[in-house]
This record gives C-alpha cells, sequence and structure tokens, in this order.
C-alpha cells in the first residue's frame, strides 16, 4: 500500500513539473515574440516600413502610344517613341540622400531643389523627378537610390521637323494636342492608358503580373491629304524665294482640285515642333490659314466673272481705259500706264485697275457682293484649324462708291492664302466650290455651283493669256504645260490707316493644266526688300518650281506639245 502511494506521489510530482515546464517554455517563447515585436518596432521601424513598401501588390498603369499621323501615303509625320520617365516615393528616397544626391547629378538637376521638392510631397507616393530621358540613363538612375522607380511613357517625335509644323502641331510633356492637327483631333489620337496589378521587389521591378485590370487601348491614326513630296518642295522653294528677295515671310497652298484636299502647304519663319518650348510663339502661327492680307490683282478674275455671270458683259466687249486713270468721289484709281481699249482678257493680261473698276461699277453693289460672298470670300473654307480666319468682307450696305469700285481690283477685303487657293479651284471645277480639308478623304463631300461653268472655262481661258509672252506673270509658265494665274502686287496698310508707299506683299494663285485642271496653287510672299516686289517677280517663281515637280511627281501628261516641240527643235531634239 505504501510502495503504491510512493509511486503515485512522483508521477504526479513528474506530470507536474513537465505542467510547469511547458507553462514556462511557452512564456518563454511568448516573452521573446513580445521582445522581438517591441524591437522591430522600436529600433528597425523604418526599415519595416521600407521593405513593406517594397514587396507588395500594386495596381499600376499600362502605358499606351497615341495614334500616328501619317502623310496621304504613310509616311510618318508624328509618331510615338518609348521613353523612361524617373519618379520617386519621397518617404523612401529622403532616407537615402547620398543616393538621392547620385541621382540628381545623373539628371542634371540641383540636389538641393530635389530634396527640397521631396520634403515638400512628403505626403505623396509619386513624385516625378525628370521625364522622358534616354533609357540608358534612365537604368543608370534607378540602381543609384532606394525610392526611385521609373515609369515608361510615349515622346512625340515629328521626323518632317519645321517642314510641316504648321500642319502638324505639337503636343506638350502630357501628350496633349498644342497646336495643328494634334490639338483638332486630340480625342481621335490619344490613347487610353491601362491598369494592371503587380508584385514588385524592393528596386520597385516587377516580378510578377498578378492581374490585368482594364486594358490599353492605343489612339487611332490620322491620315492627311499631304504629300510630303510636294510638301517638301513648296517648303524649299517658298524658302529660298524669301531668302532671295530678303522677305519678312510667306505662305504658299498645293490644292487638288477636284476634291479641295491640301497637298501642301506652308510657311516661314517656321519651327522645330520637336523643341516646342523654345520656338517664339510668332514662329508657331499657321499664317495660311490664320493671317489675311488684301489680295490686290488677283481678285480681277472674280470681278469679271460676276459681270459675266450676269449677263452685263461678254468675253468680246471693251472697255476704254484712257487716260490709264479714273476718279470716283474725287479719289483717282489709275493704271500702270495708259492702255487703251482693252478686252476682258486684256484687262486681265495688263493688270488694269481702270478696267476692273468700270466692269464692278457697271453692276448693282448688292450684285458684287453676292457675287464675291458666293465665291467664298468672307466664309470659313471647311478647315477646321485653331485660329482660323474667315477673313474680312463687309456688307454692301456699309459700302461707299469708292469701296465699290476698289472692291474690284483686291482692296477693301481681306482673305487667307487658304481662301484664295479655294476661290481659284472655281476656275478649276467649273465654277463648283468645294470645302477644303487636311484630311484624305474616302468620299468627296459635295462642292457648290456658285458660278456658271461656261464662265469658269471663259475665265480660265483669259488667265491663260496673263501666264503667256504678253502678260504679267511670264515666270510662271511650265514648258509643255498650260497654266492659267493672275499676279498681285499689294500695298500693305500703315499703322495709323492708308497705305505703305514701299512696302508691298506679292501674290500669284495659278491653276494647272488648263485642259484638264488638276492643280491649283496660291503663293504670297510679305515685304520683299530686293530683286523685285511685283507678284509676277516674286510668288509666280514659286508657283513654277513647285508645279513643274508636281506635275512630274504626279505623272500629269502634257497638254501642250507645241510648245515642247519648239523646245525640243530648238536643242536639236525631236519630240515623240
Amino acid at each position: 500500500m505504501s510502495d503504491n502511494s510512493s509511486s503515485s506521489s512522483s508521477t504526479n510530482a513528474f506530470f507536474a513539473g513537465r505542467h510547469y515546464f511547458v507553462l514556462l517554455a511557452i512564456l518563454l517563447l511568448f516573452i521573446g515574440l513580445v521582445g522581438r515585436a517591441g524591437y522591430l518596432q522600436v529600433y528597425n521601424q523604418e526599415f519595416l516600413l521600407d521593405e513593406g513598401s517594397q514587396r507588395q501588390l500594386r495596381t499600376i498603369a499600362t502605358p499606351a502610344y497615341r495614334g500616328s499621323i501619317v502623310d496621304r501615303f504613310g509616311t510618318p509625320l508624328a509618331i510615338s517613341t518609348p521613353v523612361d520617365s524617373v519618379w520617386a516615393d519621397p518617404r523612401q528616397a529622403l532616407l537615402d540622400k547620398p543616393g538621392l544626391e547620385k541621382v540628381s547629378e545623373l539628371l542634371g538637376l540641383d540636389g538641393e531643389q530635389v530634396e527640397t521638392k521631396l520634403k515638400q510631397r512628403a505626403d505623396k507616393e509619386f513624385v516625378y523627378l525628370k521625364r522622358r530621358i534616354e533609357p540608358e540613363l534612365a537604368q543608370q538612375v534607378v540602381a543609384e537610390a532606394k525610392g526611385v522607380y521609373l515609369q515608361r511613357e510615349y515622346n512625340r517625335f515629328y521626323p518632317a521637323s519645321e517642314v510641316v509644323s504648321h500642319v502638324i502641331g505639337f503636343t506638350d510633356i502630357d501628350n496633349i494636342g498644342r497646336e495643328g492637327l494634334e490639338r483638332i483631333y486630340q480625342d481621335w489620337l490619344k490613347a487610353k492608358p491601362g491598369a494592371r496589378q503587380v508584385l514588385r521587389n524592393r528596386k520597385g521591378e516587377v516580378i510578377e503580373e498578378i492581374a490585368q485590370v482594364t486594358a490599353a487601348r492605343p489612339g487611332n491614326d490620322l491620315q492627311t491629304s499631304i504629300d510630303m513630296r510636294l510638301q517638301y518642295i513648296t517648303y524649299r522653294s517658298l524658302a529660298k524665294a524669301i531668302k532671295y528677295h530678303a522677305a519678312a515671310s510667306g505662305s504658299a497652298v498645293l490644292l487638288d482640285a477636284s476634291n479641295g484636299e491640301i497637298l501642301a502647304l506652308a510657311n516661314l519663319p517656321s519651327y522645330n515642333p520637336n523643341q516646342s518650348s523654345k520656338q517664339a510663339a510668332e514662329k508657331r502661327r499657321n499664317r495660311a490659314i490664320t493671317d489675311v492680307f488684301e489680295p490686290g490683282s488677283t481678285i480681277k478674275p472674280f470681278t469679271l466673272a460676276a459681270a459675266l455671270d450676269r449677263a452685263l458683259f461678254s468675253s468680246n466687249d471693251e472697255i476704254d481705259t484712257a487716260p490709264g486713270y479714273m476718279k470716283v468721289t474725287g479719289y483717282a484709281i489709275r493704271d500702270f500706264r495708259n492702255y487703251g481699249v482693252l478686252d476682258l482678257a486684256g484687262i486681265l493680261r495688263k493688270s488694269s485697275n481702270v478696267g476692273a473698276s468700270k466692269i464692278a461699277l457697271a453692276m448693282e453693289s448688292q450684285e458684287l457682293w453676292q457675287a464675291f460672298n458666293d465665291y467664298g470670300f468672307g466664309q470659313p473654307t471647311g478647315v477646321d484649324f485653331p485660329a482660323a480666319s474667315a477673313g474680312y468682307f463687309s456688307h454692301y450696305t456699309d459700302w461707299q462708291p469708292l469701296d465699290h469700285a476698289t472692291m474690284a481690283f483686291g482692296y477693301g477685303l481681306s482673305l487667307s492664302a487658304l481662301q484664295l487657293a479655294r476661290s481659284y479651284s472655281l476656275f478649276a471645277n467649273d465654277g463648283i466650290l468645294n470645302p477644303l480639308t487636311l484630311v484624305k478623304q474616302d468620299e468627296q463631300p459635295p462642292g457648290r455651283q456658285v458660278m456658271k461653268a461656261v464662265t469658269a472655262r471663259s475665265l480660265l481661258k483669259m488667265m491663260e493669256e496673263v501666264v503667256g509672252p504678253k502678260g504679267t506673270a511670264q515666270q510662271a509658265a511650265i514648258p509643255g504645260y498650260r497654266v492659267a494665274g493672275k499676279t498681285g502686287t499689294v500695298k500693305k496698310t500703315a499703322a495709323g490707316g492708308g497705305y505703305e508707299q514701299d512696302s508691298y506683299m506679292s501674290v500669284f494663285a495659278g491653276i494647272v493644266p488648263v485642259s484638264n485642271p488638276r492643280l491649283v496653287m496660291a503663293v504670297m510672299i510679305d515685304e520683299p526688300q530686293q530683286n523685285g516686289y511685283y507678284g509676277g517677280q516674286v510668288a509666280a517663281p514659286v508657283f513654277k518650281e513647285v508645279l513643274t515637280h508636281a506635275l512630274r511627281l504626279m505623272n500629269i501628261s502634257p497638254d501642250d506639245l507645241s510648245t515642247l516641240q519648239q523646245i525640243a527643235q530648238a536643242a536639236g531634239r525631236e519630240v515623240l
């Protein structure tokens, strides 16, 4: 009995000791865990925050590229290329000041300014340090410091640079269109970034793709009506003329006569859209669309057309312009010299102000106004462009008799180079006025018949004499082709009113080939200072140079074989 009691007591003592041992072990483990937690919380808090923030699930943006802009044949005019932007998490980056200083040095930034910027945004998780840098430099930067990361973006690049900058425009650093087609078609071109969940390591690198939240959508491409072959030629020819004549500026517009598509549009001075922030606003203005000028004698064909349309004159009618001037309400309207009796073609060929004024005054002011209004003066061209001008054309009720007379030769109204080119397309389209476009059309929008077809053809034949041997635009003649056009030499308005005596705009508008009109071009050169200032001397040669190349590139057959035969015979060759 006593042995059993002794054995039972020993067993109970053993189990009691083991129980206390287990409790003691659990207590020590608990104390160890609490101590470790306290140690980590007190002494390693920043380390844990840093590690936790760099090893976590995040939703990040998936970049998408903006739509490209191309010419009518697909040549790139504006494209998006991938680049990297450097950003930082201020809470992490400020813990590594030596690394942050190295990053600032690599990025060419002031270290103190970068640190101040991050401190001011310490409550943020995302602060840009520098955007759009070279990939090689970007990789160097992120290797230098904690809390500095890369974000993939797209940079806009313009391969043709200043040659077509006024048409295409440019985007800002956030890829938002600010000028030109980039601005007009912002909603069409813009991309829609996506979103995805990823797991990042402590270096900020994505180590695992978890899920696609929303898919990225690239922007839509835009095909323009511009032919870059003709655009380069137009820009080069305009630049050469401006340099040769020491002019202030110039514009040129080339149209497809059949459908209103703009094949080339050039302005000088120009700018480089790849460095748009460094360019003066004055250079960024699309003068061919936004700037207006009095067109001078280039309006005379429309004065004659208005009279012919109303059967007030016929092509064979003659007008006495002697003695070379006429007075309207005491103001003298003068010709260059006394041309005597001229038919309507002669009025254009000699560019007679007196003849044009007599024709205009034979019409009621309302009739002349209505005709010019129908021909597109003072009307939008159909091109939706920032700051596009509809020109200035006052209502006939505001005209004085002198206004009525001078309107006949292009004083008292203003239009842009684009409007002038559009109006001249009437003569190429049998009197149909088409809306213009900078975007390639799948279907041609309907035009309006605003001039009788027979009138348009008659004026086309008259203007062919202007480019002939006895006309004012001999330098617009293109061997092998019948060319029609009209010159204009316009005195510039003075700041205090009236006109300056020695400051001009030289203008020419023309059509080719006359037998089957395909191309219309208007050229305006502002303030030529040397080597002449008449439209036939300054603007007409630009037309000739551009159209000579255009006709060949577009494979348009010659329609004046007799002239080619004469040239060939003079050179001892034979035309087949």
